[in-house]
């Protein structure tokens, strides 16, 4: 009869745990935006460049009008103690993601983001630390510091999808390094450059350590969602109204 007991306790508990497990592909997924220029553009600017630039004057916007909507931003961690441990998040959580290392995500989005008490996530792209126009190693120092969480963006910003295996050492392993040393802290989640992908990249950040890692807005790997995490780029070109219903709309 013990042995039945503890058989039956075993098994329910491997149970739970498998299921915790495998249910991120299943979860409700948390809305991510995702920023990378935060600067003025003119209306003759390329489809890119309003693409991937948001105004300073609509960037406040988006802040406020996020913190007046009851969102609430979390970190990586908790995406991950959700997703994997199926910890609760708060009502309407938010992750406000940056790439690219940009020195006005420093300079201004941070500024408007302390006005509600935001954190943020600042995917580094280790090659242009210090570079004119990029943040500097005290910058990113001073994010981790005071609260928000420093991913890697690879070395230079070149897709996985081309990576040979000599790469993966120059541009995963070593700036990981770099960043950790750099901070202090572990350098646990990753953004594709482009946005692009594949099963040996997922493989690779795996076999890492890394807990999460973050595309853009194609379609989640069924298989290991964790790994191909879906955030939207807020285009320069939209409304704020625009934004919301974006992030009403795309996360299902």
């Amino acid at each position: 009869m013990k042995k039945s007991l503890i058989l039956g306790v075993i098994f329910s508990f491997l149970t739970i745990s498998w299921s915790c497990y495998t249910k991120p592909n299943n979860k409700k997924e948390v809305p991510i935006l995702c920023y990378h220029n935060i600067k003025n553009f003119s209306a003759k600017a390329s489809p890119d460049v309003k693409a991937y630039t948001t105004t300073p004057k609509r960037f406040a916007e988006q802040m406020k009008a996020l913190y007046q909507n009851g969102y609430q931003t979390i970190s990586p961690d908790e995406l991950y103690r959700y997703l994997i441990h199926n910890v609760p998040l708060p009502p309407k959580p938010i992750l406000i993601t940056f790439d690219d290392t940009r020195a006005e995500q420093f300079t201004l989005a941070v500024a408007e983001m302390n006005k509600y008490h935001f954190k943020g996530v600042f995917f580094i792209m280790t090659v242009s630390i210090g570079k004119p126009g990029y943040m500097t190693k005290n910058q990113i120092k001073i994010l981790s510091q005071t609260g928000h969480t420093i991913g890697l963006h690879t070395w230079d910003h070149t897709a996985v999808t081309h990576y040979t295996e000599n790469d993966w050492n120059t541009q995963l392993i070593r700036p990981r390094k770099q960043l950790e040393n750099l901070i202090g802290q572990p350098v646990d989640y990753f953004s594709y450059p482009f946005g692009l992908w594949n099963q040996n990249a997922i493989s690779k950040l795996r076999a890492e350590h890394f807990k999460l890692a973050f595309i853009l807005s194609s379609a989640k790997d069924k298989t290991h969602p964790e790994f191909t995490v879906r955030r939207k780029t807020i285009a320069g070109t939209w409304s704020t109204p625009t934004m919301l219903k974006v992030l009403q709309t795309t996360f299902q």
